[in-house]
């Protein structure tokens, strides 16, 4: 309380001497104001102008660290884009071929339009279009239609179309349950797809596995049965998909030697089966069109022409 008694008295004390300090020369006197008015102050007693700042809070700061942050990416994205889809697939095999691609549910998005097979320059798949040195178009496709007696997959109404919308030549597959009835699965095969027309491609039977207790006998008969309505039905024999090994663990030369043979066999050079038709040399090869892996097919010109 005392100090601040004795810091006011100081502080009049020193406003009076500076009122009544005589004025340096040749200085000229200041201006007096009128009553009321505020007048204006000598140069040293002139107001600054204020600065003014601006605030920002926190939330205006994220809008505009959001903006800066889309507009970087929307002038990225080509070089980002060409970077992801820059995953290297397989390698191909060496010859003339032309390239087909098997579908299911798995691939429920595709440009049918922009189909293209890809390789770089080391010969692998690719999605790239910078570093693609040879591309050539998806010729044909097969798509899941049925398995076991009563299952549809839910994509093949709207990949069937498409494809035939597109020019690619299509055909239908079964994936066949050794534990179920032959003649059922057939005729629910049948009944999904629908008439074929002479584009298409003939059905295929994709037999794979085999259930326990099953013997290899009782799997070639019902593999029969399957094959012999399917082709009274449209007039065609159907084609048996399969591995190298489940072939010559499993298969009757009687299928073999009389119905077209798409085989599975990767990382080979040439497939382990003496009369294939169809060879599906990878399933982690990158099509451009499709998001992922899929599987990849080949197959001589001629061939798929005979088909």
């Amino acid at each position: 309380m005392e100090f601040s008694y004795f810091c006011m008295t100081m502080e009049k004390q020193s406003s009076h001497i500076q009122e009544n300090s005589p004025k340096k020369p040749g200085s000229k006197p200041s201006k007096k104001t009128g009553k009321g008015k505020k007048g204006t102050k000598g140069r040293k007693g002139r107001k600054r102008r204020k600065i003014r700042k601006i605030k920002i809070s926190g939330y205006g700061l994220a809008i505009i660290f959001a903006f800066l942050f889309a507009l970087a990416a929307l002038i990225a994205k080509p070089h980002i884009k060409d970077r992801h889809n820059d995953y290297r697939g397989c390698k191909v095999p060496v010859g003339f071929y032309c390239y087909g691609i098997d579908i299911s549910k798995y691939q429920p998005d595709i440009e049918w339009k922009s189909l293209m097979v890809m390789t770089d320059a080391q010969g692998r798949t690719t999605k790239s279009i910078t570093k693609a040195k040879n591309i050539k178009k998806v010729s044909y496709v097969f798509i899941k239609a049925t398995e076991g007696t009563s299952m549809k997959d839910k994509h093949f109404k709207t990949h069937w179309k498409n494809a035939g919308k597109h020019d690619i030549r299509r055909g239908a597959y079964h994936f066949f349950r050794s534990s179920k009835d032959a003649r059922q699965q057939a005729l629910h095969f049948i009944q999904t797809v629908g008439p074929l027309s002479e584009d298409d491609l003939p059905p295929v039977l994709d037999i794979e596995t085999i259930h326990k207790g099953c013997s290899r006998k009782t799997l070639n008969e019902k593999a029969l049965i399957w094959l012999r309505t399917v082709e009274n039905h449209y007039g065609r024999k159907p084609i048996v998909y399969s591995s190298a090994s489940f072939i010559e663990r499993n298969l009757y030369k009687e299928i073999r030697d009389n119905y077209p043979i798409w085989v599975a066999h990767y990382g080979a050079a040439r497939p382990r089966c003496d009369k294939w038709h169809i060879w599906q040399f990878a399933d982690n090869a990158t099509v451009y069109g499709i998001d992922g892996e899929v599987d990849l097919n080949v197959t001589t010109e001629q061939t798929l022409r005979k088909l």
